[in-house]
């Protein structure tokens, strides 16, 4: 079975390049880490396949949270991503979502009609 990771990114903050990099890094790491205790034989498949990541954008705040709830109803593991607003964004604020690493199938079920970043 495939697996992969998907992490959502929030495009109203119109963050740069970079900021977008650092908080995708943020999430990735936060949700690997959640899966490898809790499911350590997802978070090995996923690491045997090479960790397949994609990025995706959503409009808003209100959409990270609509996705983070059906992905977590569908009993994915997720991490959300909150800035400490050292740089580009006031503190507190949620850039980014990510879900699994968990089977492919089941993620694209939630997050298969967004656009990539």
């Amino acid at each position: 079975m495939p697996f992969k990771q998907v992490i959502l990114v929030r495009k109203d903050l119109k963050m740069s390049k970079g900021k977008i990099s650092a908080q995708v890094a943020h999430a990735s790491l936060s949700a690997a880490l959640k899966v490898r205790s809790v499911k350590p034989k997802y978070f090995e498949m996923w690491n045997l396949q090479g960790q397949k990541k994609v990025v995706l954008q959503v409009k808003n705040e209100e959409e990270i949270l609509k996705y983070n709830e059906i992905a977590r109803n569908k009993g994915l593991i997720t991490a959300i991503i909150r800035d400490r607003g050292e740089t580009e964004v006031p503190p507190n604020t949620l850039t980014c979502l990510a879900i699994g690493p968990d089977s492919e199938k089941k993620i694209d079920e939630v997050t298969g009609e967004l656009k990539l970043l």
